[in-house]
């Protein structure tokens, strides 16, 4: 099978699997005691106004009446109304996306540019000094909690040194740059505002860290693996006698090899950090997706929670694509079968 067939066979295998997301996360969700309608009405309202707020929203009818409208709406690119805030979901999903998206890249550049590096750096200096601290590095980045890291970064960078930022995106000072994709660094940049460039930077790098750290952790680890193994592989010796330089015998040959391990647990990554970002946004004040939808849980608000998690479902499932693809670029070796 060409690698095109592979990719559009892909692109049809997204429809069903978005069809059980919305299936499984409608009925988890309304399987949530509560009753949205009340808490959209207030404690004081009367009965009255809470039965007409469910006829007004639908949540009088049947489940499955709900569900096969949700469906009928997401079919037209309509993903329904917030409950808490009387918006479209996707107006709300085209505001949070950007921030949760720029600060999950920067977390994924922290992990790639640092972690492959220091796992390189560890298998060539197997046992060493290098090796040891690079472990240690590893070891406190999976044990460390999310909230502790932010907190103390918060601390020391902020409170008690003050030279970087500790919420937001951009100072209250700094205007905004125009809009293209929603994420500020990029923004900045195509519109040449350098100073809304290094503010927007400055605010995204105690996040970016705190978000990132534990996943930097893993790949370092993953890269010191496959690294070992490769430098054991008898084409490693054939290049080292044919005379090649240690540099390239390790960057071309045995690097190489070892991305597509990196890569899987990368592209996963990417994934978690898309939807796993919601204590580093609350600790930082970073107006991203997570946060949006710990507000929509509290306030049962069923079409925004069911957006969100569609939106982190489509990333999973386009991510996960390019993984695919990557694995063709880095070992033209690879073949995509039609049982694949």
């Amino acid at each position: 099978m060409s690698l095109s067939s592979f990719i559009i066979r892909r692109i049809l295998a997204v429809i069903p699997v978005l069809f059980g997301v919305t299936l499984c996360v409608f009925l988890l969700s309304h399987a949530i005691p509560g009753d949205p309608a009340s808490m959209m009405a207030g404690e004081k309202a009367s009965e009255e106004t809470i039965e007409r707020i469910r006829i007004q929203y639908g949540l009088d009818r049947p489940l499955y009446e709900q569900y096969f409208k949700y469906m009928g709406d997401l079919l037209r690119g309509d993903l329904g109304m917030s409950l808490r805030n009387q918006r479209p979901v996707l107006d709300d999903l085209r505001d949070h996306v950007p921030a949760t998206l720029e600060l999950a890249l920067a977390a994924m550049l922290l992990c790639l540019v640092v972690g492959i590096p220091l796992g390189v750096l560890a298998a060539v200096k197997r046992d060493r000094l290098a090796d040891h601290l690079t472990r240690v590095f590893s070891v406190i980045g999976v044990s460390t909690p999310v909230f502790w890291l932010g907190l103390m970064l918060l601390l020391i960078f902020y409170r008690d040194l003050g030279i970087l930022p500790g919420s937001g995106r951009l100072d209250i000072y700094t205007i905004e740059p125009p809009s293209v994709t929603g994420m500020y660094t990029l923004d900045a940049l195509i519109s040449g505002d350098m100073e809304a460039f290094r503010d927007a930077l400055a605010h995204l790098i105690l996040p970016a860290f705190c978000l990132g750290y534990i996943y930097l952790a893993i790949i370092t680890r993953i890269v010191r693996s496959s690294m070992l193994h490769s430098l054991e592989q008898d084409y490693v010796t054939t290049a080292r006698a044919n005379g090649l330089s240690e540099a390239r015998v390790i960057g071309l040959h045995a690097l190489r090899n070892s991305l597509i391990p990196t890569i899987t647990i990368a592209g996963l990554s990417m994934g978690e950090l898309m939807g796993g970002a919601i204590l580093t946004e609350t600790i930082f004040d970073w107006p991203g997706m997570g946060k949006y939808v710990v507000d929509s849980v509290n306030a049962l608000d069923f079409p925004a929670i069911m957006g969100f998690t569609l939106v982190v479902a489509l990333a999973y499932i386009l991510i996960n694509l390019c993984v695919d693809v990557l694995y063709a670029v880095i070992n033209p070796q690879i073949r995509y079968r039609s049982g694949s």
